[in-house]
């Protein structure tokens, strides 16, 4: 049944004007409910717990996120404010829940998980973690990928722009499509969840050209599905496969950690498995052996949001021969999980070097120089990503790449901020691998500003 809901929006559409109007109206009744005269003193008790509650969640939730740091990076006011208002309205209703009687009493139960779902949704919405009903439960909404839907590669990239321009393109699909596929774990023999595959319309040709890949990984918690529905894959593609004779990467977007609560730090360990080896060999071979890609290392990006950027600067650096270009959006300086001492004795058999050897600034020095591109990407109001990215990005300007650092303003550590830099992102590694040229430099992105590098 669940399959059934899997496609219901939770950042628009009618499923969250529905949540919010209910509770809404909700309130505003329970509020007219106890305006009489006999009524008047339970409501200014309520309303007075209302503000009580609603300074001690915005107390609360500023040192969860700011002081205390909790979840290693602030979760930005717009969320502290949303819980301060969850907390506001929870104090009005839990009071009139116990003050009232009848259906005032009924009615207050039922605006308690109201604003509950209220609150999680606001605060979704901000982060754009979850957009469908089918991601909270990671249930796929993408259909397994099988032999028959794509064709070995017949071309390259120029001759198919070169029969464009003649008019003798193949037939092939308006839309690009989204699928599933259990990536072979030969290898590595890690256990990874099912990977996600965008195939864009000139994959999807009988005679497709043999088109660009962009390894995305999603962050932790997090899985494929999520990398595609929170960060607008599909659409992003398809509207710039559509100004480009069908032409987009490929994207492919395998699991790095197993499951949600895992965190495999990309690296080979004995806490989750092989992790960087599945996805530096195992994940590599079942591309080229089931898909219509090139296979030179600067037509191969490796990005990442959080800590999969941080992945993304990880193996990138460590393994430039595969992928020639990274895109990583509000990544960490280095692999995290707790602290340096737990994560060298856990993941590394105490082995400092090798904890060392997986850091991306030192990894870059090693493997410098380097012709590989950086295009990083951080939340305006993520300064912890804007220096982690800033950092990175000096090192691999110091060892000859060529590097784009942006900041998303007006978003924070969140999938808006991974949208809004990947969109300059895709044109500019476009360009660069042959797919077209771009139609407006980077400062003309809504809301993008660039980073200078000394």
């Amino acid at each position: 049944m669940l399959r059934h809901f899997a496609h219901i929006h939770l950042l628009v559409g009618w499923f969250p004007a529905l949540i919010f109007g209910i509770t809404i109206i909700g309130l505003a009744a329970l509020i007219l409910a106890q305006c009489s005269k006999s009524q008047r003193k339970k409501l200014r008790l309520a309303l007075l717990v209302a503000i009580l509650s609603g300074a001690f969640g915005l107390l609360a939730a500023w040192l969860v996120s700011d002081v205390f740091m909790l979840f290693e990076v602030s979760l930005g006011w717009m969320v502290i404010f949303a819980v301060a208002a969850g907390f506001t309205a929870m104090g009005f209703v839990v009071t009139t829940l116990i003050t009232h009687h009848g259906w005032k009493r009924f009615l207050a139960s039922a605006m308690a998980v109201m604003v509950i779902l209220a609150t999680a949704l606001r605060i979704d919405m901000i982060y754009g973690e979850f957009t469908t009903i089918g991601s909270i439960f990671s249930v796929s909404a993408y259909p397994r990928l099988h032999h028959n839907d794509v064709q070995p590669a017949s071309m390259n990239v120029k001759e198919w722009r070169n029969l464009a321009q003649e008019g003798k393109l193949p037939a092939y699909p308006k839309r690009g499509k989204v699928f599933s596929a259990n990536i072979n774990n030969t290898r590595s023999h890690f256990e990874a969840r099912p990977a996600d595959i965008y195939l864009p319309p000139a994959a999807l040709s009988e005679k497709p050209p043999a088109l660009p890949v962009f390894v995305m990984l999603a962050g932790q918690p997090g899985s494929p599905d999520r990398l595609f529905t929170a960060a607008g894959i599909e659409s992003m593609m398809n509207a710039y496969a559509e100004k480009h004779h069908g032409l987009a990467p490929i994207v492919v977007s395998p699991d790095q950690n197993g499951a949600s609560n895992h965190n495999s730090l990309c690296v080979d360990s004995p806490v989750y498995g092989n992790a960087e080896t599945y996805l530096t060999q195992d994940v590599p071979t079942w591309i080229t052996s089931h898909l219509p890609v090139a296979e030179s290392s600067d037509m191969w990006a490796v990005g990442g949001f959080s800590q999969g950027g941080t992945c993304s600067t990880q193996l990138g650096a460590r393994h430039p021969d595969i992928y020639g270009n990274m895109l990583p959006a509000d990544g960490e300086i280095g692999p995290s999980q707790g602290s340096r001492e737990s994560m060298i004795k856990n993941y590394f058999h105490g082995n400092e070097q090798a904890f060392r050897e997986q850091e991306p600034i030192y990894a870059i020095e090693q493997h410098a120089p380097s012709k590989q591109t950086l295009f990083a990407g951080s939340g305006g109001k993520d300064s912890v990503s804007i220096s982690n990215m800033t950092a990175i990005g000096q090192a691999a300007k110091r060892a000859g790449m060529d590097v784009k650092l942006v900041v998303s303003q007006g978003n924070g550590h969140d999938w808006h901020a991974v949208n809004a830099c990947w969109e300059p992102a895709l044109d500019w590694l476009g360009e660069r691998m042959g797919l077209g040229d771009m139609g407006k430099p980077i400062s003309n992105y809504p809301n993008i500003s660039e980073i200078a590098l000394e």
